[in-house]
């Protein structure tokens, strides 16, 4: 499933229970002017194929994975920043990069242990409408 991964898009993984992560994943949406993004939740069979094949420690990464078709990958604030570098209007997001993670992530990861509990949790994964399908990769 790795190898038809569509080429020149970045993936993005999330956390497909999440209300935070959903909400995410739409703001993205609502952004992509140029079509760059696709997704697929963690808990779905590509998800886990990708984590797996990156040697990503799903206990360490719970909400947000950046990969593209290069192999490379991002996990938390390092994710939501290059996702953010490219959106319009969201670009000078890119500056916090250069601050080390080990500022950045403590930011990143009090939220994301917390999300069910602010924003609430799903039982089961969102399902595109029509016109969306076409962005997730795990349907």
């Amino acid at each position: 499933m790795i190898n038809k991964l569509p080429k020149h898009k970045k993936i993005i993984l999330f956390d497909g229970v999440c209300n935070l992560c959903m909400k995410s994943v739409q703001f993205v949406i609502k952004r992509d002017k140029n079509d760059l993004f696709r997704f697929a939740s963690l808990q779905s069979e590509l998800g886990q194929e990708l984590t797996e094949s990156f040697g990503i420690d799903k206990d360490q990464v719970d909400s947000i994975v950046l990969t593209d078709s290069t192999g490379k990958y991002y996990v938390k604030s390092a994710a939501a920043l290059h996702i953010a570098k490219d959106l319009p209007g969201y670009r000078w997001m890119k500056g916090f990069l250069y601050l080390p993670k080990f500022l950045r992530d403590p930011v990143y990861e009090l939220i994301a242990k917390n999300r069910y509990k602010w924003f609430g949790k799903k039982e089961e994964c969102m399902i595109p409408t029509p016109e969306l399908k076409a962005k997730f990769l795990d349907e």
